[in-house]
């Protein structure tokens, strides 16, 4: 399955770059900084349809096309995020990323995160049992205290100190906003960040934490509850060591 949804990535990464520029048509969805273009529905269009030949009976939780109130817990769920870091894509056209994972009964068992225009692909999970960048098997990172590391933010939850995100960064070495979360748990598995605070819906998160699982980090939702996997919600992810930190101030 993994040679398969690598193959799909790799596919939909050469119809975005191929999407950019004049082809471009963007819409906002709930503000002039909330956006979704023709290139999000069409690479999410064309990973379902990889999908649907390859496994008739999956079923499909994304942020396009009304396919997102899909329950996680029962048969198996392909999460998809077609382009994670819109903004940054029609803005910069760089920082964003292709995001899938796979569950089962609930379970996750392979993420896959792609930053498109770097050529960086992160994958793994229990299925495979390791975790790897390209195809290489990375080792988990340090388990770097907060004080010792940077910790990716949401700029909004920082400024108004939610969550105490504000007592908690400045904790820590600095904050980075990146505006994509999935390049926040790229650095996390590679060990440049040691946490990431955010809200985050089920396609945000789901590739990420299959693969901070694997390599021993730990994540949850508000109040130290697990993640539900419906809607968008408070999302703190970090080492070990780290998290301990984090949860002296009440997260």
């Amino acid at each position: 399955m993994e040679n398969e949804i690598i193959q799909w990535i790799y596919e939909a990464a050469s119809k975005i770059r191929t999407g950019l520029g004049d082809a471009l048509k963007v819409d906002q969805k709930n503000g002039r900084t909330d956006l979704v273009t023709n290139v999000d529905k069409e690479v999410q269009d064309f990973i379902v349809k990889k999908i649907n030949e390859y496994d008739p009976e999956a079923l499909i939780l994304g942020e396009e096309n009304g396919q997102d109130q899909t329950p996680i817990d029962k048969g198996r769920v392909f999460v998809i995020d077609p382009i994670d870091g819109t903004l940054n894509f029609v803005m910069q056209q760089e920082n964003f990323c292709i995001m899938i994972a796979v569950y089962e009964e609930g379970v996750g068992q392979l993420g896959f995160i792609y930053d498109v225009m770097r050529d960086e692909l992160f994958w793994g999970g229990p299925k495979v049992g390791k975790v790897f960048f390209n195809k290489k098997e990375i080792d988990a990172p340090e388990n770097t205290s907060l004080r010792a590391g940077l910790i990716g933010m949401n700029a909004a939850l920082y400024r108004k100190n939610a969550f105490h995100a504000q007592e908690i960064g400045l904790e820590s070495m600095g904050i980075r906003v990146l505006g994509c979360a999935g390049l926040d748990f790229i650095a996390i598995l590679k060990g440049t960040q040691i946490g990431y605070i955010s809200m985050l819906s089920p396609w945000d998160y789901a590739a990420g934490t299959i693969m901070m699982d694997q390599l021993g980090m730990v994540s949850y939702g508000a109040n130290r509850q697990p993640l539900t996997y419906q809607g968008r919600e408070f999302f703190v992810g970090a080492t070990q060591a780290a998290m301990a930190e984090i949860q002296a101030f009440g997260q």
